[in-house]
């Protein structure tokens, strides 16, 4: 059967979604993957190289992450490379290095974390405690202060 060759496969393994594959889903990988085709869905590797003709339309999680292509979605990641052609549109999370070259475009929020552990939670939508007060028909309630530092929900 196909799933008993399992324990003989290796983490060091790199795989390729080549140029003429597209994939519309969750990939999963324990070892490297190298993406020059198209994948519409999170990716979670131990590392992901993104080419110049690869595209991910989703959140991406890895140890190492590299782009040289496009990538539209979040990165949880140890170390971040953004290449010279690469594309990213989403929030950058990372734990230890980020390194950008010439020419790479980003729009989205960076944070580095100081967990050296899996990179979980999602930083940017963090609530305050004025939007975790409970809230009546929709509104937010009343408390009777203004704070300047305060949001403003419509």
């Amino acid at each position: 059967m196909l799933g008993d060759n399992k324990k003989n496969i290796k983490d060091s393994e790199r795989s390729l979604i080549s140029e003429t594959v597209s994939i519309d889903g969750t990939v999963n990988s324990s070892g490297s993957i190298d993406i020059a085709g198209l994948v519409k869905g999170p990716v979670f590797s131990k590392e992901i190289i993104i080419k110049e003709t690869g595209s991910i339309s989703g959140a991406v999680e890895a140890d190492l992450i590299e782009i040289h292509g496009h990538l539209d979605g979040k990165i949880s990641a140890t170390n971040v490379v953004i290449g010279s052609t690469g594309v990213v549109k989403g929030d950058i999370e990372f734990s230890n290095n980020l390194r950008t070259e010439d020419g790479a475009d980003i729009e989205g929020y960076i944070k580095k974390s100081a967990s050296k552990n899996k990179i979980t939670g999602d930083f940017l939508f963090s609530k305050t405690k004025e939007d975790k007060r409970s809230k009546k028909n929709g509104k937010p309630e009343a408390n009777g202060h203004k704070d300047s530092d305060s949001e403003v929900t419509v």
